[in-house]
């Protein structure tokens, strides 16, 4: 991910959702809930999850599999969400790393 990106992982998001995609939506959704409980008051981590669901709306968007359109759905849903729940309670210099990192 660091030689695409530039940006060295800090979390195991990427492997957790490749994982959870065996099982669709359902596993997505269900990673998404479990990583928001335990880490939405981490703004690093925070970060980090959108940066990851933005990467796999464009991955599976792009993608011949048969559920490809739902998981595109489904990941730019959730990015949306996150988005916007990182601008309502990011301040500072939490939200200015935010904003530097997924621009």
């Amino acid at each position: 991910m660091c030689k695409m990106t530039g940006y060295e992982p800090k979390t195991t998001f990427w492997q957790d959702f490749a994982i959870a995609e065996a099982d669709a939506i359902k596993g997505v959704k269900d990673t998404y809930e479990r990583v928001m409980q335990e880490w939405s008051d981490n703004y690093i981590y925070l970060t980090e999850l959108v940066m990851v669901l933005n990467w796999n709306i464009w991955y599976w968007h792009e993608g011949e599999s048969c559920y490809a359109k739902d998981l595109t759905e489904v990941y730019n849903e959730l990015w949306a969400k996150t988005h916007d729940y990182a601008l309502d309670h990011l301040k500072d210099e939490e939200l200015q790393y935010y904003l530097r990192t997924v621009d």
